[in-house]
């Protein structure tokens, strides 16, 4: 196993994180295998000093060096094509490490003609990150088709198979990221059919369909997404960013249709049932005057009030300044609470 581990010290991480600001591990650990980890993390040296994993870094942001080990998992395995798992001609389990990057793993899928995943296309990280932050984009949310999730415990050495519904899966939110370092999510399993329904009524997508002059085939739906996601929002390769910063708040129904009748135009949603509604944080930040606003290298996209950006040489302290500020004028404007979609490490929001 000892093959499967490489260890640095006072590593830096600005390239493992998409908003690509500078900060350091006092260790970093990369794991190709996950069945090394209970040995290494039996070991006190790791085990005890363990303070983050660290998958593609496209939901974090560093307001501060992590303190301790930082764990990256690195295994890439797929299942193949010719040995998924309970396949029946239309339906499939597709297994996954928890280091495949995520769009990768979406493409592939499609290419074996496995759909459900085309509206999840070009998000940034790793199939490792999805099931914790439950990713969702275009009216699709992951949980919809998790079959279950491997992970390890390391404060029992365990590693455990959990079902969709021990997960705990809420809009943007998981039993994974209400107990941050409990588990270690290793691996995903996915449920995928050849006869899923791509979802169209969402963001534009039968409208650029057409412009493709495209049927909706799940491949058509996916490249209509990366089309759309690329025009919205920057590519972090070349403007530092971790997608949409602020979570759409869900709020009662009745405080909902209070502020639809003082503000018309807000864009608002079913919530997680039919007693709450989903508002539209970008919405409630463009009135507020923040897209595209810049102070000094940290400023919001001007394509998209949601993303957060470093234009070169922000750090993450000052990102994370620039965020309260939002969060605090949508506050006063709209008595509206937004949190934070990222985890931040190294301070609080």
């Amino acid at each position: 196993m000892a093959d499967s581990i490489r260890i640095a010290r006072d590593a830096p991480l600005q390239s493992r994180n998409t908003f690509g600001v500078a900060a350091t591990a006092p260790v970093l650990v990369e794991v190709a295998d996950a069945a090394a980890l209970p040995a290494l993390l039996a070991d006190r040296e790791f085990g005890e000093r363990l303070s983050l994993v660290l998958g593609g870094g496209s939901n974090l942001l560093f307001a501060g060096d992590p303190e301790g080990v930082v764990l990256a998992l690195t295994g890439k395995r797929v299942t193949q094509a010719d040995d998924f798992i309970a396949e029946d001609g239309v339906r499939t389990i597709v297994r996954a490490d928890a280091g495949v990057e995520w769009h990768d793993f979406v493409m592939r899928t499609l290419r074996h003609g496995f759909a459900g995943l085309e509206n999840l296309a070009l998000i940034p990280g790793t199939v490792g990150a999805a099931p914790i932050q439950n990713i969702g984009a275009y009216g699709v949310e992951v949980r919809e088709f998790i079959h279950a999730v491997e992970a390890f415990e390391p404060a029992t050495g365990q590693m455990h198979r959990m079902d969709a519904a021990a997960c705990r899966f809420a809009y943007r939110d998981s039993l994974f990221k209400q107990q941050p370092d409990r588990y270690i999510v290793t691996a995903v399993e996915f449920t995928l059919s050849r006869t899923h329904s791509p979802k169209l009524d969402y963001a534009g997508i039968r409208e650029e369909l057409d412009d493709m002059g495209a049927a909706p085939t799940p491949q058509n739906v996916a490249d209509a997404v990366i089309a759309i996601r690329r025009r919205k929002l920057p590519d972090p390769a070349v403007l530092g960013n971790a997608g949409s910063f602020f979570k759409n708040p869900i709020v009662p129904a009745p405080e909902a249709e209070a502020l639809k009748a003082e503000h018309d135009a807000l864009p608002v949603f079913r919530g997680n049932d039919e007693g709450t509604r989903k508002l539209s944080a970008a919405w409630m930040i463009d009135q507020c005057g923040w897209k595209g606003h810049r102070d000094g290298d940290a400023g919001v996209a001007a394509s998209h009030a949601l993303v957060l950006v470093n234009h070169g040489n922000a750090t993450g302290a000052h990102l994370l300044d620039l965020a309260r500020r939002i969060a605090g004028s949508v506050q006063e404007r709209f008595g509206v609470s937004l949190e934070p979609e990222p985890r931040v490490i190294g301070a609080t929001w």
